[in-house]
């Protein structure tokens, strides 16, 4: 007999009993008798047997299985939003079934599909940057499967979303950027398409504006991976003026950016400030410390995973999109003035 892959059928077919009665005496059913109990539960161990969970909720209708789909999961904010959503989920002993879309759209429609037919109950999900049509995630609402997004959200799917306040998370950065006498901060944002780059974007424009400085096009460019940072911030440090501060969509590209104002020969925050988003553990760790924005994913993950289970148990009863809004707050450190 295989351990690896021992079943009910195969204790049933040893003890030569039949595969309800296995069942039941690895239940503990009174109806079972001590000696039997004690058969099966003494064959089961042997074995290393471990009861299909999953099969048995889809058996009795009480699946508690949610999947999640997420861009990137060595990524900082990820990781945090997927250890909120694991605490939330795990207290209200559902399992988790966890997908990695690597940022590739193709493995994000396949996601969908393993998730689907696994049958969860409902699915949180975060799109990748090059997703750029969303059948898939229609297809999730058509089936009857709940759906929540967090961070990147689809607007065109009527379902509920997580989100941060990206608007003003940038906002208040380039405001306090501004307020220390910088006057032409660079942005270094992301694909226009995701709702979180559009967002702050018009957050860093309406600061530009608050202060009656001109939104110069040629300081805002896509540049939210290191690879893309390489080549955009030595050119940017070419423009004149240079910028004298630089407003990055992340704290990867932020601390990068560091180092290339750096071996250009600028002083940082006396030439030249740096703020990133995120407020991961690498602000703490650059050199100098790194001003960032934070996102508060735990926080996020905790509050998607409630709003997704309240409207599997039926404790949601708004009709109509629920949006869930959460606050960021800027902390400040030593590569601003």
């Amino acid at each position: 007999m295989d351990k690896r892959q021992i079943t009910l059928k195969d204790i049933a077919k040893e003890l030569n009993l039949s595969p309800s009665t296995v069942s039941r005496a690895l239940r503990n059913h009174p109806a079972i008798s001590k000696e039997t109990k004690k058969r099966v539960q003494s064959c089961a161990a042997k074995h290393k047997f471990k009861p299909n969970t999953l099969a048995l909720q889809l058996r009795t209708s009480q699946n508690k299985t949610i999947g999640v789909i997420v861009p990137e999961i060595v990524h900082y904010f990820f990781s945090t939003v997927l250890a909120g959503i694991q605490e939330e989920v795990e207290k209200e002993n559902y399992n988790l079934i966890i997908c990695h879309s690597n940022e590739n759209y193709e493995r994000e429609v396949k996601s969908v599909e393993t998730l689907l037919d696994a049958r969860v109950r409902g699915i949180l999900a975060s799109q990748s940057k090059t997703t750029e049509e969303f059948s898939h995630f229609q297809d999730i609402v058509d089936n009857g499967t709940h759906l929540v997004f967090f961070d990147r959200i689809c607007t065109g799917i009527n379902t509920d979303k997580v989100v941060i306040d990206d608007y003003r998370g940038a906002f208040n950065a380039v405001d306090q950027l501004i307020n220390s006498g910088c006057r032409r901060v660079a942005f270094l944002g992301s694909n226009p398409h995701l709702p979180i780059a559009n967002n702050r974007r018009m957050g860093y424009e309406d600061a530009l504006r608050k202060h009656n400085i001109p939104v110069d096009k040629a300081l805002m460019q896509v540049c939210d991976t290191i690879e893309l940072s390489r080549e955009i911030v030595p050119a940017l440090l070419k423009i004149h003026p240079v910028p004298d501060a630089f407003f990055c969509i992340n704290d990867e590209v932020a601390a990068y950016c560091l180092q290339l104002i750096k071996s250009a020969g600028f002083k940082i925050p006396q030439d030249i400030s740096v703020c990133g988003f995120t407020n991961s553990y690498i602000t703490e760790v650059t050199d100098p410390t790194l001003t960032s924005v934070d996102q508060h994913g735990f926080e996020m993950g905790r509050t998607a995973a409630r709003l997704l289970i309240n409207r599997i148990e039926g404790k949601e009863t708004r009709g109509g999109i629920v949006s869930k809004v959460i606050k960021t707050d800027l902390v400040v450190r030593n590569s601003t003035k």
